[in-house]
């Protein structure tokens, strides 16, 4: 377990220099690699205490924080299997996840947090907060870990759960160790300290650290001894970027879409000159792009990338080089469009049960609307039904005691990941939608959703969300969210339906009074849309649109 060694050792080479900073609004809380070491050394003892042994389970909820990854560091270094769980799912199905992992302790950040669970998990374990936690002494030698066999589990990450009950995925010593050497190798590449350029990257994070992609990134930063800035309150998200001012962060495609819409907003208030500067350059660079550009409209992109696109990159990010986005499809406008802004956008793809990871951005050869080429060592294939299928040693060992689901993901050795995909000669990946997700209309037509659900959401200023239906149904149909009236809707809606063919076209739109969020059940917790769950909530005003 080679790579909880590496991070410990990082931290103490860190010494009063600091390995995480977490953010709580403009105010810094600068943590030492010193302090990391000596809360994951309390932690430990903690754990000992309770009779934690090699291959024990614990549970821990917590929003991100030092201490949350102090703590999940000294799990994993004692031997035993750290189960995160997201802090803002609903008690009563952590307490699920709880009976399936069966813990030997949970450890929680608050009571705020433990009291919930309790009260809802009537065979509970031992349930401590962090202060109980930290209060132990150190341990003697905090650099020193309890080794465990490559294929050993050292987390079971339960999934976001858009089809059903969350499964808890193992992922093992090699996986993990497999993928760090592969995310610290490609980071280096990305970054200007990678080439030399200085000794250490601002890195924010604001994802929650339960999810695999977010562990990958925090892992791999502290195995590099790069300090990360922590987000502490999403509602605050705005100050908070403002003051790590970062060179990079890691995305889901739903804050960079808000990110694009919300500039295009406030351009729409900036004088006529201006406005009219960006519209032709923007305009300017689609036809570079397309290949069509003419001299005129060179004209006006050199000069939007000299008067008004560097202002506007100034504006979301006064440092940012580049930006990472990952765990669901990224509109291909919308990378372009930062693209145009001067900060590229390099895409991550991957399942839970690839250890966060299957592709990612060659940043010699990036291209919008794809996902990159698979990491050096694994494989990839498209199966007869168009499913993209991996294999390498990122597949995670299984589903904890599920032996039947583990097999219908993986099989003969090649883990199939439900989504829908094309790839090309050089290997280039394309995510199309989930093969799940497929609709069919009466018509018989096989259509994928996302690439309309996307085409509704930048087609209108006030659309913040989409979801097509129509499966068995005689046409399409879309429930929508945000603030936008009738005669605007209707626009969008013959916006896209011109640019599909017609079994794709929506005959109507539903707008639905509230965002699909985690908090009222229709997100998961990465943003992701639990379509039966929106349509079982909105079934009354869909069969409304078809009567």
């Amino acid at each position: 377990m080679s790579f909880v060694a590496d991070i410990l050792r990082a931290a103490a080479a860190r010494g009063n220099d600091p390995s995480l900073i977490e953010l709580h609004g403009t105010q810094l809380l600068p943590i030492s690699g010193r302090a990391f070491l000596d809360a994951s050394a309390r932690a430990r003892t903690f754990l000992r205490r309770h009779s934690v042994a090699p291959g024990d389970r614990v549970a821990l909820l917590g929003g991100n924080s030092a201490h949350w990854a102090a703590i999940d560091v000294a799990i994993m270094a004692e031997g035993a299997i750290c189960v995160p769980l997201y802090a803002r799912q609903a008690p009563g199905q952590l307490a699920g996840m709880l009976r399936d992992a069966g813990p030997r302790v949970m450890i929680a950040a608050d009571e705020a947090l433990a009291d919930p669970i309790a009260k809802v998990w009537s065979e509970a374990c031992p349930i401590a907060c962090y202060d109980e936690v930290l209060a132990c002494e150190p341990v003697a030698n905090p650099e020193a870990v309890v080794e465990v066999p490559a294929s050993a589990p050292v987390t079971i990450v339960y999934t976001s759960g858009t089809s059903g009950e969350p499964k808890g995925a193992m992922l093992t010593a090699a996986n993990v160790d497999f993928m760090l050497d592969v995310t610290v190798r490609r980071i280096r590449e990305m970054s200007a300290s990678g080439r030399g350029g200085r000794s250490e990257d601002r890195v924010f994070h604001y994802l929650p650290f339960c999810f695999a992609g977010s562990r990958i990134m925090l892992w791999s930063q502290l195995r590099r001894g790069n300090p990360m800035w922590l987000s502490t309150d999403l509602d605050n998200l705005q100050d908070e970027l403002r003051t790590a001012a970062p060179h990079y962060f890691m995305n889901v495609p739903v804050l960079l879409e808000r990110v694009k819409k919300g500039v295009e907003a406030r351009l729409s208030g900036v004088s006529m000159p201006l406005r009219a500067l960006y519209e032709r350059g923007a305009s300017a660079y689609r036809a570079q792009v397309a290949g069509t550009i003419s001299v005129r409209e060179r004209m006006w992109l050199m000069s939007a990338q000299k008067l008004i696109f560097p202002r506007i990159k100034h504006l979301i990010g006064e440092n940012l080089e580049f930006l990472v986005c990952g765990s669901a499809r990224l509109a291909e406008e919308t990378q372009r469009w930062f693209e145009m802004l001067g900060i590229p956008v390099f895409q991550v793809y991957g399942l839970t049960e690839t250890t966060g990871i299957v592709t990612i951005d060659d940043t010699s050869n990036v291209r919008a609307g794809r996902v990159g080429h698979v990491v050096p060592g694994c494989e990839l294939r498209v199966t007869h039904d168009g499913e993209l299928a991996c294999r390498g040693p990122n597949v995670f060992a299984g589903y904890w005691q599920r032996p039947e689901a583990t097999a219908q993901m993986v099989r003969d050795g090649w883990l199939h990941t439900g989504d829908q995909a094309e790839l090309d000669a050089s290997g280039s990946v394309k995510i199309i939608g989930r093969l799940k997700d497929v609709i069919v209309p009466e018509s018989g037509h096989n259509v994928a959703p996302t690439p309309i659900e996307e085409r509704l959401v930048l087609s209108g200023d006030g659309i913040e969300q989409a979801l097509v239906v129509g499966h068995g149904r005689p046409f399409l149909t879309a429930i929508v969210t945000g603030d936008i009236g009738e005669p605007q809707l209707t626009a969008a809606q013959e916006q896209v339906n011109a640019t599909l063919p017609h079994y794709q076209r929506l005959r109507k739109l539903y707008r639905a009074p509230e965002l699909f969020t985690a908090d009222n059940g229709l997100l998961t917790a990465n943003q992701k849309m639990k379509r039966a769950v929106i349509e079982a909530r909105y079934a009354s005003e869909i069969e409304e649109m078809y009567r």
